[in-house]
């Protein structure tokens, strides 16, 4: 993250360089004529002299620790200090004159590089964050920057550009294919047997994607797709996929297991934001409350986990907590005290978000060995209840009996809203635990609820 301080020597950079950046937004908002190649060079060699006196600034300020590394030579010297806001205005200069030399036909010469090595990157990023990828899609990455890294060899050889500017856009791109060779890696846990069914399941979420961005989703795409991640989680034996003959557990499974569980998850919202017109006047206060927590959890999960502290969810967990005892009898009411329509797509959310706090809690919270049973019995049952509503129906109480039993017992072992331990104290992992609880208690209720509109239906 860069530094909005900014050192007093290089003052007179960050000046330049925004008078710079200025001159180019406006030559790019100048549409009363050509842009010639004699404007974009004359603005691209005061830049130059800019990062080479940037350069130098820093290479004097950082020439102790230049010394005891050798090996820093290899990096441009404005990435020897913590980046701040000359290198922010300097990458958006960069950014522009890339996208120049491209508009006036230089498009095999570094500076053209540099918008190509962004994009990627931005979209190596989401595939990060998403985990949908291929080997063979990231291969068209890894051909794309090996024919860039040549074109700056090639201006290194012949001279071309300021030798600044070409370890500039080679320190970019050395990043971005790190990202790519990180992602590479991360498939090679892939068993061959299994590459088929992952090629497939990515293949599948971004058709799902694709029709969850629909304003109205088209139901005769949608409903093959769910038959046939159903087809593909049967294949699974004590969820795990079996290789030829069933003998073998081939690696890979928790990476296959985590697609096609999100896969499942964008079923869920797809299904839930169709239930959405069932939602009565009356519930749309909720449902619109749930809906923006729901979206500022998952912002959460993708960009803040890392600086995250258990008590920035506790605003999230009060507000939950507050919708949720709203309910009477499990259902939520109108005004009059009657059960209003739209109870699956409320509680759909309100489960989700339960599931989203519980996630951003586990990963900055240990639980306790003590609380390691009653964790354990809590997945499980999580893992029934979710592969029952996955399935659906058609069933009775008695088949939802003993999940009723076995969370009842669960909820015994607290006293006063706490798991003790045997001498009485209060383990590790609390905040977790009781999310994983309520998140399963949800779920039952939205299995019940799914219950009770099949009888209706019957009806």
């Amino acid at each position: 993250m860069a530094s909005n301080m900014v050192p007093q020597e290089e003052l007179p950079v960050l000046e330049a360089v925004i008078n710079i950046r200025n001159r180019l937004t406006a030559l790019k908002k100048d549409t009363t004529r050509f842009i010639r190649a004699q404007d974009v060079m004359s603005i691209y060699n005061q830049i130059v002299k800019q990062v080479a006196k940037l350069n130098t600034i820093r290479d004097e300020h950082s020439q102790p620790a230049l010394n005891s590394n050798s090996s820093s030579s290899a990096t441009p010297a404005p990435f020897h200090l913590e980046p701040n806001r000359v290198d922010t205005i300097i990458a958006d200069v960069f950014s522009l004159v890339s996208l120049f030399f491209l508009a006036v036909g230089k498009t095999r010469e570094s500076p053209a590089v540099y918008c190509q090595i962004a994009s990627m990157r931005q979209i190596l990023n989401h595939m990060n964050e998403s985990g949908v990828y291929t080997e063979a899609y990231l291969q068209g990455f890894k051909e794309r920057l090996n024919q860039l890294k040549t074109i700056i060899e090639n201006d290194r050889r012949d001279g071309r550009h300021n030798e600044q500017v070409l370890k500039y856009m080679s320190y970019k791109l050395q990043g971005t294919e790190a990202i790519v060779d990180k992602l590479i890696d991360s498939l090679s846990v892939l068993s061959i047997e299994l590459v088929p069914i992952h090629n497939r399941l990515v293949l599948l979420r971004k058709q799902l994607m694709a029709l969850a961005t629909e304003p109205k989703v088209n139901k005769a795409e949608f409903k093959p797709i769910v038959e046939e991640l159903r087809k593909i989680d049967s294949k699974r034996v004590d969820g795990q996929f079996l290789g030829p003959g069933g003998s073998s557990v081939p690696e890979g499974q928790a990476l296959l297991s985590g697609l096609l569980d999100s896969c499942f998850e964008i079923v869920q919202d797809v299904k839930a934001r169709e239930a959405e017109v069932d939602v009565t006047p009356p519930l749309k206060p909720i449902w619109e409350r749930l809906t923006t927590i729901k979206q500022q959890l998952e912002q959460l999960t993708l960009t803040h986990r890392w600086t995250l502290r258990e008590t920035d969810l506790y605003n999230y967990s009060v507000a939950l907590r507050e919708i949720d005892q709203m309910r009477v009898d499990g259902k939520f009411v109108d005004a009059d005290g009657n059960k209003a329509e739209g109870q699956y797509v409320l509680l759909y959310l309100l489960r989700r978000c339960y599931g989203l706090i519980f996630r951003l809690m586990s990963e900055s919270e240990p639980i306790s060995e003590e609380l390691m049973p009653v964790a354990n019995k809590l997945s499980t049952i999580k893992k029934c209840l979710n592969e029952v509503l996955k399935y659906g129906g058609p069933y009775s109480p008695r088949d939802l009996y003993p999940y009723h039993l076995a969370l009842h017992q669960i909820d015994q072992l607290r006293k006063d809203g706490k798991f003790l331990a045997d001498d009485g104290s209060i383990p590790e992992g609390q905040a977790i635990l009781n999310a994983q609880l309520s998140e399963a208690h949800e779920l039952l209720e939205m299995l019940k609820e799914s219950m009770s509109d099949d009888d209706d239906d019957d009806e």
